[in-house]
C-alpha cells in the first residue's frame, strides 16, 4: 500500500521510520519531508498547510491513507476534505482539532465534564487579561487561546512579566491571530508528563508515558521551545497514576468531544499533564503525535503502526494491539544557536554517518535539507538524536554519545534531559524494568 505522511519535522521522521516497518506499506512519500526523511521515502515540495495540494496529490496518487503530522492542516480541515473524496486519513477532523487549535474550547469541555485542569479565564481584551492575572494571584500562566507552535504559552512570575506576555501576544500580535484571546490560568505545582492515545471516538490504547523538555537552557530556564528533548517511560507516570489518566481524563474527553461537540475523534489524542500533590491534572490537549515525544514513544512501540492506524480509520481499535517494549528512549534536540528566537540556516551538518552507526541510535531529522550533496541546516530544531536500550539511563548515554559525534556551526542542546526520571530512580522512584 502507498502511504502519505504530511509534514517535515523530527516527528514526521519518526512516523516515516515507523510506517516504513510495516510488511503491507512497499511506497512512502512524504509532503514536503526533509533530508532524512528522503532516505526513506519519496518527497513532495508540498507545503503542510496546502490542504487542497494535499487533497489533490493524495487522489492522483491514489494513497491508501495518509498520515497528518502537524497540527495546523488538521485545523485546516485536511482530514475532512480527504475524508469527502473517500480517501483514508489518519487525524481528526477540523472540528476534533478544535481541542489543540482553542485551548478555552478544550477547557470548556473540561469544566463541563469535571476533568482535573488549572482553573482558568478567558480574556478578549488587554485590560480583561491583566485584571484577571491579578486576580488569580502569581505566578499566572498566560497562553494565545490559539495556534502558537508550542511557544504561545508563559509563566509570569510577576505582574511586570504578565503585563508584557499579554501586550506581546494581544497588542504586538506575536501570534498572529491565535493571540487575540488569551487564557488567564492558575499556575500547577508539580512534574510534567505527556500521555498519547491512538483512539477511534470510542476504545482508546495509550502509548509509552513520556517527558518533553520545553524550555531551552538546562534546569530549565529560558524561553519555551517547541521541545529540547523527551524520554520514555516517565517514571513520575507510575501504574496508579495511569489508571487515573485512562479513568478521569482520557476516556471522559473522548466521551465529551462525541456528547458535548458531537465530534468522534479518530487519531492520536495528546494530554500535557502536570502531576501534582492532587494526582494528574491537563496542562493541555494536542491532536496530534508531540515532537519530540513521537521520537521516543514510537520506537518503543511494540505494534505495526500501519495496522493501528487503520483500525483507528475503520473505528475498529483493539486497545490491546497498542503496547510497548519493554525498554527506554531518550531523544536529545539538536538546535540552531538562537533558537526559538532568530537562527541562521545553510550549516553543514558533519559526523551523521558516524552517529547513525552507533547500536541503538536512531538520528530523526527535522530542520535539514540537502545541498550539492551536503546535508546543512534549515530551521531552528536541526536534528532530534533518540537513544534506545534497556533502561534510561543506558538510552540517555546512547543518545549523548552520538550527539558527541555531531557538528554544525551554533549547534545548542540541552545537558540535563532526563534530570528528573534519574533522581526519581535513584532515589527509590518506580525503575524502569
Amino acid at each position: 500500500m502507498k502511504v502519505l505522511v504530511v509534514g517535515g519535522g523530527g516527528r514526521e521522521h519518526a512516523l516515516v521510520w515507523k510506517i516504513a516497518q510495516s510488511p503491507s506499506v512497499d511506497d512512502i512519500v512524504a509532503a514536503p519531508g526533509n533530508a532524512g526523511i528522503a532516505r526513506l521515502a519519496r518527497t513532495v515540495p508540498l507545503r503542510p498547510d496546502d490542504v487542497e495540494g494535499i487533497v489533490r496529490f493524495a487522489e492522483e496518487e491514489e494513497c491508501d491513507l495518509t498520515v497528518v503530522g502537524p497540527e495546523l492542516p488538521l485545523a485546516l480541515g485536511l482530514a475532512d476534505l480527504l475524508a469527502d473524496r473517500g480517501l483514508a486519513v489518519f487525524g481528526p477532523t477540523r472540528s476534533g482539532a478544535r481541542i489543540e487549535a482553542s485551548k478555552w474550547f478544550a477547557k470548556e469541555l473540561m469544566f463541563e465534564r469535571g476533568i482535573p485542569t488549572a482553573r482558568a479565564r478567558l480574556a478578549q481584551s488587554r485590560d480583561e487579561a491583566v485584571s484577571a492575572a491579578r486576580e488569580v494571584g502569581y505566578p499566572v500562566v498566560i497562553k494565545a487561546d490559539g495556534l502558537a507552535g508550542g511557544k504561545g504559552v508563559v509563566v509570569a512570575t510577576t505582574e511586570e512579566e504578565a503585563v508584557a506576555a499579554i501586550d506581546g501576544a494581544m497588542l504586538r500580535r506575536r501570534f498572529g491571530p491565535s493571540g487575540e484571546r488569551v487564557l488567564i490560568e492558575e499556575f500547577l505545582e508539580g512534574e510534567e508528563a505527556s500521555i498519547l492515545a491512538f483512539t477511534d471516538g470510542k476504545a482508546f490504547g495509550l502509548m509509552a508515558p513520556s517527558q518533553d523538555h520545553k524550555r531551552a537552557f538546562d534546569g530549565d530556564l529560558g524561553p519555551n521551545t517547541g521541545g529540547m528533548g523527551a524520554y520514555a517511560p516517565a517514571p513520575v507516570v507510575t501504574p496508579e497514576v495511569l489508571e487515573e489518566v485512562e479513568d478521569r481524563i482520557i476516556g471522559p474527553t473522548i466521551a465529551a468531544l462525541k456528547d458535548i461537540a458531537g465530534v468522534e475523534y479518530r487519531g492520536v489524542l495528546y494530554a500535557g499533564l502536570m502531576i501534582t500533590c492532587d494526582g494528574p491534572k491537563v496542562v493541555e490537549f494536542n491532536c496530534r503525535f508531540g515532537d519530540p515525544e513521537a521520537q521516543v514513544t514510537l520506537p518503543l512501540l511494540d505494534a505495526d503502526v500501519v495496522e493501528i492506524m487503520l483500525a483507528v480509520v475503520r473505528g475498529e481499535l483493539d486497545p490491546s494491539s497498542v503496547c510497548s517494549k519493554t525498554a527506554s528512549a531518550a531523544c536529545i534536540v539538536m538546535a540552531s544557536r538562537g533558537y526559538p528566537g532568530s537562527y541562521e540556516t545553510g550549516k553543514e551538518i558533519a559526523g551523521l554517518n558516524a552517529a547513525s552507526e552507533l547500536e541503538g541510535v536512531l538520528l530523526f531529522h527535522a530542520g535539514t535539507t540537502d545541498a550539492d550533496g551536503r546535508t546543512v541546516t534549515s530551521g531552528g530544531r536541526v536534528l532530534g538524536v533518540t537513544g534506545v536500550a534497556p533502561d534510561l539511563s543506558r538510552a540517555l548515554a546512547k543518545a549523548y554519545d552520538a550527539v558527541g559525534l555531531i557538528h554544525f556551526d551554533g549547534a545548542h542542546y540541552r545537558t540535563d534531559i532526563g534530570r528528573l526520571a534519574l533522581a526519581r530512580l535513584e532515589a527509590g522512584g518506580r525503575a524502569t524494568e
